[in-house]
């Protein structure tokens, strides 16, 4: 059965909840009115991805144009490797533009390349919930809804911490926090595991430290500008 707003697939059951995965008849999140994107120069001691002129920073080719960055084919990977990290992004879906559900405007950015947070079309248009704008894709919507209207620029301020393996395997999953147009719409919420499509999440055996960030190609020329990490060092640890 296909995916939609409406329609309950047929997917695996999602933990502690009565939805399964990409649930279409699980409520819609609220609306919250913003005053769009939350526009935050990047500090000193970041690492600018994306300042509006090139993309050094990325492996992959997408285009660049009056500083802003279009979502071209194929996906864009930091050539940098990373693992707790404080990330601002913004982003803008082209304005008339016909959007359906996860057609016309989407993309996305994965956390250690594994990890989604959803970009998408989310303020009109309806979709899964799990699925839509500010989403922990396949796993958690967002507590609310502060999407923008398309054609205007949003922002996603997102801090996020690995998941920590002992000798056992995982003992701490990996968490995040989004910040949507000002607005937390993921409060520290612990991930499933590295983010499927139509599968119930899980952690495997090992795990990597540090991986890159990956902005998603998914066929739609969704617009980027003003993108930033900062990696999150350790308490105490003194200047120098």
């Amino acid at each position: 059965m296909a995916d939609g707003f409406g329609v309950k697939p047929d997917n695996p059951q999602l933990p502690g909840v009565p939805w399964v995965v990409h649930d279409g008849t699980r409520p819609q999140p609220v609306k919250v009115e913003t005053k769009g994107a939350v526009v935050v120069p990047a500090p000193a001691d970041a690492k600018v991805l994306f300042g509006g002129k090139e993309t050094s920073a990325w492996n992959g080719e997408w285009k660049v144009e009056d500083g802003v960055l279009f979502a071209s084919p194929g996906n864009l990977v930091t050539k940098d490797e990373f693992g707790p990290i404080q990330l601002h992004l913004e982003w803008r879906i082209p304005a008339g533009r016909k959007v359906d559900g996860q057609k016309g405007g989407n993309s996305g950015i994965f956390l250690m390349g594994r990890y989604e947070i959803q970009v998408l079309e989310s303020h009109e248009n309806k979709t899964y919930p799990d699925g839509q704008a500010g989403a922990m894709y396949g796993q958690y919507p967002p507590l609310v809804n502060a999407s923008a209207p398309q054609g205007e620029w949003q922002s996603y301020d997102i801090t996020f911490t690995p998941p920590v393996y002992g000798d056992d395997g995982l003992s701490e999953p990996a968490r995040v926090t989004v910040v949507h147009n000002g607005v937390v719409v993921q409060n520290a919420q612990a991930y499933l595991g590295p983010t499927q499509h139509k599968k119930l999440a899980s952690y495997p055996k090992t795990h990597p430290a540090k991986g890159p960030l990956r902005l998603q190609w998914h066929n739609d020329p969704i617009e980027f500008r003003n993108i930033w990490v900062r990696e999150l060092g350790e308490r105490d640890a003194g200047a120098e």
